[in-house]
């Protein structure tokens, strides 16, 4: 084959290769750049993945002939198994979504433009084989501004013509998507809700549920807000404009990105800007933002007011609640003394929206564990306690807790507390040391804070989590008790 030819290939394969790997990073941190930037997990995967072999392949151009195509070609062989490798032991591969499908396809057409226009000027294609990326970065990324410009404008159109439609937003720093879900199985009782799917919490992924999933009959729209920076929650709170607000417990989660739990507070109070706020609930211990007037104020009802006789165990929760001046007891399969607070803001919510207090105590009765969220599983003579979506300390720690209840021997698999404090994984490692039997510490981000202030329990790091399988096999035995504490992907 000609030499030109295999340059040719090998400079595709180069640019296709920045491509995929810069796409997954963008699609894994909701195709911000800043935060693929500067708040990755895991920056030295830039260097690897990156940088380097961009350096080296820059470089091979100014080697002269034919070493320059050697090394051209031989780092294109290379970085297209290494990454080839890498992709396969994520557990968050890229999705090929439309948003994806359509970059590729604006990437493959630039580049096919760029060959002809070297071949037509008799050029070298060379170093422009990777201005393609750029311009399909580019392109791509004003496509999607004027497409999510459109998609807006008709979810707002949409929700103008539903005009009796009652929206609530729900927000926190946790339990919001256990509130939600919460919410969504009580007042159903008596209406016809919907409420954003998993953790659809983005303003972009609130305005395509609107557009695709909203059902005209709906009644009522529980929408859950999320944030990573100040103006997040304001900028969805404009849009939806809820008449009721619920924001859960607020605290230091993902701290590195808001700098202070003030801004914290700030940024999940921005859910009351809505224009049309008759009510909010909001967490009794929660700080208050400096900023909050007294019009706004006096919408605010704290949660849980008046509480008593709570037990949490491994066979479900329960709680009395004083509710138009008389106490009521609710029980409930979710496992969980957190879950009591999480239960009462949807009770307050249910009452608010006219059901009675008998209606809401057989919804909270049949209200089904959230999958991933304390889940008790009875398999292979285990008992697996699923809580991989708990990712703050009080949680965590509460499945500790419940675990202790366990006769039997204990092992926790955790990655530790992800976008937290290193105190706080202190804490939570000092937790684990009290309970446990066995340690598994998944991934590298907490694994010297955790490994070092666990000294009891038997400790078993693994950095690679397709790993963990057969180490569970190896050191679990009939009878044991398995905790899923917190499931960080592997790109963390």
């Amino acid at each position: 084959m000609d030499m030109q030819i295999i340059d040719t290939i090998a400079q595709w394969a180069f640019a296709l290769c920045l491509a995929y790997y810069g796409m997954t990073n963008l699609q894994w941190y909701n195709y911000s750049f800043k935060r693929v930037l500067f708040m990755h997990h895991k920056r030295s995967w830039h260097l690897y993945y990156f940088i380097l072999p961009l350096v080296v392949y820059v470089g091979g151009f100014f080697v002269p002939s034919p070493w320059g195509d050697y090394i051209l070609v031989s780092l294109s062989l290379v970085y297209f198994i290494a990454l080839v490798i890498w992709a396969i032991k994520l557990d968050k591969r890229l999705n090929f979504t439309p948003r994806v499908v359509k970059f590729f396809v604006i990437f493959f057409i630039f580049m096919a433009l760029n060959e002809s226009l070297c071949y037509m000027l008799d050029i070298e294609s060379g170093l422009l084989d990777l201005m393609p990326l750029i311009f399909a970065s580019v392109i791509s990324k004003i496509y999607e501004n004027v497409l999510l410009n459109r998609y807006i404008v008709l979810a707002k159109e949409k929700l103008d013509i539903m005009s009796r439609l009652i929206i609530i937003g729900v927000t926190g720093s946790y339990g919001k998507t256990s509130m939600k879900n919460f919410l969504t199985q009580i007042l159903k009782e008596k209406y016809r809700v919907y409420a954003t799917p998993r953790s659809v919490n983005t303003h972009t992924g609130i305005v395509a549920d609107i557009n695709n999933n909203l059902d005209y009959t709906t009644e009522i729209y529980i929408a859950e807000a999320g944030a990573r920076l100040k103006g997040d929650i304001a900028l969805i709170s404009e849009f939806i404009n809820p008449h009721y607000a619920v924001i859960g417990e607020v605290g230091e989660q993902h701290l590195e990105y808001f700098k202070s739990l003030e801004n914290i507070v700030e940024t999940k109070f921005e859910l009351l800007q809505s224009k049309r706020l008759k009510k909010a609930f909001v967490f009794k211990d929660n700080l208050k933002p400096q900023n909050l007037d007294n019009a706004l104020a006096k919408k605010i009802t704290y949660f849980p007011e008046n509480v008593r006789n709570v037990e949490a165990n491994l066979e479900g929760t329960s709680f009395e609640l004083f509710i138009k001046n008389e106490w009521h007891r609710f029980d409930t399969m979710v496992l969980g003394q957190f879950n009591v607070v999480n239960l009462s803001a949807a009770i307050y919510m249910g009452v608010e929206l006219g059901l009675r207090v008998e209606e809401i105590q057989k919804a909270v009765k049949r209200i089904e564990p959230i999958p991933h969220r304390l889940n008790k599983i009875q398999t292979n003579q285990k008992l697996i306690i699923d809580d991989g979506f708990n990712g703050n300390l009080k949680g965590m720690k509460e499945a500790i807790r419940l675990s202790s209840l366990y006769e039997g021997r204990k092992i926790i698999v955790t990655p530790g507390i992800v976008e937290s404090t290193k105190e706080a994984n202190i804490e939570l490692a000092k937790a684990i040391d009290e309970v446990f039997d066995i340690a598994i510490i998944t991934g590298e981000l907490n694994a010297r804070t955790l490994a070092d202030n666990i000294h009891n329990t038997q400790k078993i790091i693994i950095k690679d989590k397709s790993m963990l399988e057969d180490m569970l096999k190896s050191c679990s035995q009939p009878h044991d008790l398995v905790l899923f504490s917190n499931d960080a992907p592997s790109y963390i």
